[in-house]
């Protein structure tokens, strides 16, 4: 591989195993360019926290090298890669205030005593908090705290800054704003971010790409519109948003179009992803706000549906449905407003896009 000057982190085929016998990372192939935020997402022992734990330096690579800002670095120990981390738990010193923590690790890179209070000044006015320098830990509020280990990972100017589920501990509303918070520190300082979570929406608000990890592998790698409106495969159309399952088998194909049967013998119009044959079993992946019911206008599909249940979200209704036998398939109609006549038990027609509904490799 050539590694350019371009990108600050390179994963070059990368595996890891604990027991020398199960890969939890296969060949991992990655570029994370300067200056980019980039998140892992992934469920549980997909690899991602793998992933960012060999770039921290905190395991090794059973096979394959990792290259930062174009130097290898699998035998440099951690403390010598000049990368922040930030953990869920915080890992605040709790005997220490909130300036000695941010001291600390200009301290250990022996600074001189000025340069350190101008950078620990810098860095609690950077998360707005200039006049907690002298609290401690315990004093502080879960957000509070969350923005200090923050300001402690970026308070000695690193190339590289990783972040493993730091959110994970704070209730919605503060994760939502906390979320907000660090995208923009980002975008003001150019800093690399390496993000790891599980949280969907939370990539997608955060990212200027994310890297869909399962089973060791990335799955697709691509920014967060591109994610969702065009998933590569049925893990990513599932793990991203919600999404609405029909399974089927292909019956015709033409360019980047396919007709679909489904199981009632009905045909659904599709754009074909990931299938290659007519006879070829596959998944039909459509998002909730895609599907209009009892539309007034031509639709490139037609079907009805029961519904089975109705939930007011606020912002907008929620409506489960049995279509095809899938008694969990959803619409969701923005709220307006206005009243509406549906109710449990009742059949109605619904419609949608063929652009809307990909398909996919089938579901096991």
């Amino acid at each position: 591989m050539i590694l350019g000057t371009e990108n600050a982190v390179v994963f070059d085929q990368v595996q890891k195993s604990y027991d020398g016998e199960i890969l939890v990372v296969k060949d991992l192939n990655l570029e994370i360019a300067k200056g980019e935020f980039l998140t892992m997402l992934g469920p549980s022992g997909s690899g991602k926290t793998t992933t960012l734990m060999m770039l921290a330096g905190f395991e090794v690579p059973t096979n394959g090298q990792i290259i930062l800002e174009g130097e290898p670095i699998n035998n440099v120990p951690p403390h010598k890669r000049g990368i922040g981390m930030v953990f869920q738990n915080y890992a605040l010193f709790p005997h220490m205030t909130v300036a000695e923590n941010l001291a600390f690790p200009l301290k250990v890179r022996k600074m001189p005593r000025e340069e350190i209070a101008q950078k620990v000044q810098r860095a609690l006015e950077m998360v707005e908090l200039p006049q907690f320098g002298n609290r401690r830990p315990a004093q502080l509020s879960g957000g509070q705290q969350q923005r200090v280990a923050v300001a402690r990972a970026l308070v000695f100017d690193p190339h590289l800054v990783l972040m493993d589920e730091p959110l994970g501990a704070l209730d919605k509303q503060l994760r939502e704003q906390m979320q907000y918070e660090i995208k923009h520190i980002h975008e003001n300082l150019g800093v690399t971010v390496v993000y790891v979570t599980h949280d969907q929406s939370e990539a997608l608000t955060m990212s200027d790409r994310i890297a869909v990890f399962n089973d060791g592998v990335i799955q697709q790698l691509s920014t967060a519109d591109s994610l969702y409106e065009h998933p590569q495969n049925s893990f990513v159309a599932q793990f991203i948003g919600e999404n609405n399952n029909l399974n089927g088998q292909i019956k015709a194909m033409n360019g980047s179009a396919c007709d679909v049967q489904l199981a009632d013998g009905s045909i659904v119009k599709a754009e074909k992803v990931n299938v290659s044959a007519v006879g070829e079993a596959t998944t039909l992946s459509l998002r909730p706000e895609r599907v209009e019911l009892e539309p007034e206008n031509e639709m490139d599909n037609i079907g009805s549906g029961k519904i089975e249940e109705l939930i007011y979200l606020g912002d907008h209704i929620r409506v489960r449905m049995n279509v095809v036998g899938n008694n969990e398939f959803v619409v969701k109609i923005h709220n307006r407003g206005e009243r509406h006549n549906l109710t449990a038990g009742q059949t109605v027609k619904i419609g949608w896009a063929a652009s809307d509904c990909k398909a996919l490799d089938a579901v096991a």
